[in-house]
């Protein structure tokens, strides 16, 4: 088999497994219990988010909050700065988010907010004079991911922190980082991104666990409500056994990301080079060097993908015609829909 689904879901790495697996067969201790039993659990959550703040390049581990994916990580920023400021009620993001983000701000266009949809051009590239023209002092939150999912489009994103914070420093920033995530550098610290969220399963970390970041000075309300956990943020006895797993993996990450963007990037180009060479009718639906390192999206004119993608499965190779989160919709995909990319490619 060949597997070229990434973007979608990642192997578990077995040194990720490995380190796992003791908090699933003997230390399973709730981490809040106060006997010694629980304290090897407890431990392992304080190491785990120590991990995950070096991998994201933040100050301090308690600006760190566990979560069980990237969905979750987006609508607990979303709706957490939001429902904390009533007021402001306008929103700016871009046509070719995620569905967790452009999903969850239709709930609040429901609502009577304003959202602002910025555009791409045809290569996938924000149109950052469109965003500029459509800060405002009562914009709320502004959300553009990090890297787009579908072609690996890395967008502008501590530019754009460093021009709210100077045109409208009350208006809050939302990083979903779900696709950069091991395949780029992060260095939070450094920006000014109030939140920004990962998914662990796109990194060799098991599906069903993810992670916020939230700047100190920000306030949310808890998306889940309960106890103590993660700080009252994120209620529910914590997954010890897959926090441990995202906090190795983040690990991993970071020590391969020099091969990621070496290596992993002159193996797509090479594949690229050879489909455009021996396929004809093929074409780059973005061909700029500023993507993530393992990403093509490639268009074949007048044949189907799903065709292709049967025929390529039936021949062992793994791959998807768009987003894993939308595959079961007959829609076009809306990234490059909002391209101007024919449906004839």
């Amino acid at each position: 088999m060949i597997y070229l689904d990434n973007n979608a879901t990642t192997k578990v790495d077995e040194r990720v497994l490995e380190e796992m697996l003791p908090f699933l067969e003997q230390d399973y201790a709730n981490p809040s219990s106060m006997y010694d039993f629980a304290k090897k659990p407890a431990a392992a959550i304080r190491e785990a988010r120590v991990k995950v703040r070096d991998f994201l390049g933040a100050k301090n581990e308690k600006d760190i909050y566990f979560t069980s994916c990237g969905s979750e990580s987006a609508n607990t920023a979303i709706k957490g700065v939001l429902n904390c400021n009533r007021e402001k009620r306008h929103i700016i993001t871009t046509s070719v988010e995620h569905p967790a983000v452009l999903n969850t701000y239709k709930e609040f266009e429901k609502q009577g907010y304003e959202v602002d949809y910025i555009g791409v051009n045809s290569q996938g590239e924000l149109n950052i004079e469109e965003f500029k023209s459509k800060l405002r002092k009562d914009t709320a939150l502004v959300s553009i991911m990090y890297a787009n999912n579908e072609t690996g489009v890395i967008y502008p994103v501590e530019e754009i922190g460093d021009y709210i914070k100077s045109h409208s420093p009350e208006t809050r920033f939302f990083v979903d980082a779900v696709q950069a995530g091991g395949k780029l550098p992060i260095n939070v610290k450094d920006t000014n991104i109030d939140l920004l969220g990962i998914s662990g399963h796109k990194f060799h970390a098991p599906k069903g666990v993810g992670a916020l970041y939230v700047k100190p000075d920000v306030r949310l309300t808890p998306l889940i409500n309960g106890g103590h956990q993660e700080r009252g943020l994120r209620a529910g006895t914590e997954n010890v056994p897959y926090i441990v797993a995202l906090g190795k993996a983040a690990e991993l990450a970071q020590e391969a990301l020099k091969y990621e963007l070496t290596e992993v990037k002159r193996l797509r180009d090479r594949l690229e080079e050879g489909i455009l060479k021996n396929v004809f009718n093929a074409r780059l639906n973005t061909s700029i060097k500023n993507r993530v390192p393992n990403t093509s999206n490639i268009g074949f004119e007048y044949v189907e993908g799903e065709l292709i993608l049967l025929h390529l499965s039936d021949i062992g190779v793994c791959a998807s015609s768009g987003s894993a989160c939308t595959s079961g919709s007959l829609e076009p995909s809306h990234v490059l829909r909002a391209m101007g990319i024919p449906f004839t490619a």
